[in-house]
Order: C-alpha cells, then structure tokens, then sequence
C-alpha cells in the first residue's frame, strides 16, 4: 500500500522527493500568504497594483500570477467562468480557492480569495482597503455565489464540469 501511495505521489517518496499533496499544500500556502501581505492597500476601481491600488479582480488576478504563476481573466465574472478552474462546492473550500459574490445584483460580480476558518480576503469597495472578512457573516453568506479551484502546482490540469 505505502508503495503505490509513493509512486501515486501522495506521501513522500523514498528518495526524499515532496509529495504531490505537500506540493498543492505549499502551493496554496504560499498563494494565501501572499495575499496576506496585501492587508491595507487602498482599492482602486479598475486598479490591478499595490502601487496604484486594487479592486476586487484586479487583486486576486495579481496574487495568483505572483504566487503560482496562474494569469486569471481581469474580471470577476470572467474569472468565474475561467477554463481550468474547477467548480467546487461551499462545503468543500481549502485555503487558496477563489470565492464569489453577487454584490451588484449581478451572478459573479465580486471575487476574492478563501483563507480558511470560513474566512476570505478581499479588495472591498471605494473607500475601503484589502481585508479579511467572515463568509458566514449575513452580508457575505447570502451573496455567496460559487467557488473556484485553481489548479496548484504539482497538481494535473483540471477542467470545470
């Protein structure tokens, strides 16, 4: 059994070599820490930089390129609707996944990134600055619209259903 969980690369090889599974792990890790380093930065409609500011697709399109190397589609709606990412019901979100809101009564029209704990961080509004927030708070659990898995690095390609 141990044998055919190393050759399928989800526990550690004999030669020392990572696991696929510690592989998306650090993958995600890194991708979450990343955003963290973020906290404070002004939004800025339309904004894609530290620099100049972000909005809500602008930031999570920047961390993803910087961290995993992933150039996701500018904006939310598109980012949704991006080919590879897989679809992946509330129950199942792991740090890293992209999470969707309806806040302008539009399907998809706010997007940020899932921290764990039911939390996720975010560029917010005019006004306001990238942070985290509470999914299971009124405001964000009843504009949830749907979650996004990137696929990590180690990890094979996948496609939405």
């Amino acid at each position: 059994m141990l044998r055919l969980l190393q050759s399928s690369g989800l526990v550690e090889s004999v030669d020392g070599r990572p696991s696929l599974l510690s592989q998306v792990q650090e993958g995600a890790s890194q991708l979450v820490l990343t955003a963290m380093d973020f906290i404070g930065v002004r939004y800025r409609r339309g904004g894609n930089s530290a620099d100049a500011g972000f909005d809500c697709s602008g930031f999570t399109r920047h961390i993803f390129e910087n961290s995993i190397g992933l150039v996701l589609p500018r904006r939310a709606a598109e980012q949704a609707n991006a080919p590879g990412l897989l679809s992946i019901p509330l129950e199942d979100l792991k740090p890293g996944d992209l999470v969707f809101f309806n806040t302008l009564r539009a399907t998809f029209s706010h997007v940020g990134i899932y921290i764990g704990d039911g939390k996720f961080i975010h560029a917010p509004r005019t006004g306001a600055a990238v942070r985290v927030e509470d999914m299971r708070d009124a405001y964000w659990a009843k504009r949830f619209n749907g979650a996004r898995r990137a696929p990590m690095p180690g990890e094979g390609q996948r496609t939405t259903p």
